[in-house]
């Protein structure tokens, strides 16, 4: 049996939908559905559930306080309960948001389900984060997302740049599943497979130096 579970939404605000951070794969309207079904199963399962917004100062391109930006999807709006957990934050680490490890501790929660975004920014640091603060983590890769990148050091596909990254963290700090997957794990209170660094670095091997 997982050790208990709470669901961190991570920043699905205005900004990933018509911003110039607009979330590129997998697509928005993909990676919000399995958001809000995650939502839906969380409550179902009366699981702690905690909702960030990234916050910047007034007048920021983007995530400026109270703009259009910052403001969250209607979708999660809509699903907002009382006995959630709001934060915002200016950090990449959900677990910098005001309150936020409090709430996990006071509700006993050892393992983070992540959703939400950025693929390449947030959610890569909070699971990270979930590591060094003794926290299981799980990403679910079809409710989560990234951006095409370029700059100076090269340039990356969103869809690369993603699949790369779940790789990457199933290989050490989360397991990575569908929602689906969360989901029947959830209700019947199962842990999600992980892989390891050094079984990912074998298998790796075997083929890509075959």
């Amino acid at each position: 049996m997982t050790a208990k579970r709470a669901l961190i939404v991570i920043d699905v605000q205005n900004e990933y939908f018509d911003g110039i951070l607009q979330v590129q794969y997998p697509s928005r309207e993909e990676s919000l559905a399995n958001i809000t079904r995650a939502m839906d199963v969380a409550v179902e399962l009366d699981m702690p559930v905690v909702v960030l917004q990234h916050e910047l100062p007034e007048g920021a391109p983007v995530f400026a306080v109270n703009s259009p930006s910052w403001t969250l999807h209607p979708e999660i709006e809509s699903r907002l309960k009382p006995e959630f957990k709001r934060a915002s934050k200016v950090c990449g680490s959900a677990f910098t948001g005001e309150g936020v490890p409090e709430f996990l501790a006071e509700h006993g929660v050892e393992t983070v389900s992540i959703v939400g975004y950025m693929t390449n920014n947030c959610d890569i640091a909070t699971a990270a984060d979930a590591e060094v603060r003794g926290y299981g983590a799980e990403v679910l890769s079809d409710a989560s997302g990234a951006i095409h990148l370029a700059n100076e050091a090269g340039s990356v596909s969103a869809e690369q740049l993603h699949k790369t990254l779940m790789v990457l963290l199933n290989s050490n700090f989360a397991a990575v599943a569908t929602t689906d997957a969360w989901i029947e794990a959830a209700r019947s209170g199962a842990e999600l497979p992980k892989s390891d660094l050094g079984t990912s670095a074998t298998q790796g091997r075997a083929e890509f130096d075959a």
